[in-house]
């Protein structure tokens, strides 16, 4: 029962919000008595805490696995991204943001892994992309990789990016190949520009 709780309760976080879901609703949502709930969780931070972390092990096997094919590193950049997309149901309600304002512990706890998850992962794909001969070879690579991490974080910022302008796959879209332009060499331009149309088509 905790797994189906943990599986709905993500579920509805990611599509209405953190703030916006109480355990009323997922009770309500999943035919269970609050105290049903109650007895797997202690409250609902507790709840946040848990949905998150699972979700961040899931996301974070995903892309090791993604890495493991060894595919060409723009390609697999995308891979990433659609894997991360598929998983946050594309971010309806911006809930990177609620998460930093109502649950600042767990955000920042969040953050400090994902940093260390993509900066390994980031720092892997430009040094195979150096050595393939698509990415420039005067890249400071640990430069390149935090720059990355920290536009990725900064695009989930509502202030900045309000979701009635930009849908979150969009601006997804944008920042990949403006981060992969900027580090292209001749060559991994055409195979972004093929990625791209193909995308498109």
């Amino acid at each position: 029962m905790k797994e189906k709780i943990l599986q709905k309760a993500t579920d509805m976080f990611l599509n209405l919000g953190f703030k916006s879901v109480t355990m009323d609703d997922l009770a309500h949502e999943m035919g269970i008595s609050k105290k049903t709930i109650y007895s797997h969780f202690e409250n609902k931070t507790q709840l946040v805490k848990e949905c998150t972390l699972n979700l961040f092990c899931v996301i974070s096997d995903g892309i090791d696995c993604i890495m493991e094919q060894q595919k060409n590193p723009i390609e697999e950049l995308y891979e990433i991204k659609k894997f991360v997309m598929l998983h946050l149901k594309d971010e309806k309600s911006s809930p990177q943001y609620q998460l930093q304002k109502y649950y600042p512990k767990i955000h920042d706890t969040l953050k400090q892994k994902q940093y260390e998850v993509m900066l390994e992962c980031v720092v892997d794909n430009i040094r195979r992309g150096i050595e393939m001969g698509i990415y420039r070879d005067n890249l400071h690579v640990e430069f390149v990789a935090r720059i990355y991490f920290s536009g990725v974080t900064c695009i989930k910022d509502n202030d900045i990016f309000p979701t009635n302008i930009f849908s979150m796959p969009q601006l997804m879209d944008y920042y990949l190949e403006y981060h992969i332009r900027g580090i292209v060499t001749p060559e991994g331009r055409k195979i972004l520009n093929s990625i791209i149309n193909s995308n498109q088509e």
